[in-house]
């Protein structure tokens, strides 16, 4: 499986967002840095995730065969 998707791009995309909302007078420097914080384990927890094997559900709990 292939992935189009650019984590590093994503993140830039969200972080100039906000910048702006900032700049626009629509988030104060602690509802800024707030978010950036809420950015980056967003960031953190996607790429870790994309870091991994792909795995199919099993199927139903309770339906794992031993």
């Amino acid at each position: 499986m292939t992935y189009n998707f650019d984590p590093d791009r994503w993140y830039e995309n969200q972080r100039a967002r906000l910048e702006h909302r900032k700049t626009c007078g629509e988030l104060d420097e602690e509802a800024f840095q707030l978010q950036l914080e809420r950015l980056a384990e967003r960031y953190d927890d996607m790429v870790s995730r994309m870091a991994g094997p792909f795995e199919l559900p099993s199927g139903r709990p309770g339906d794992e065969t031993t």
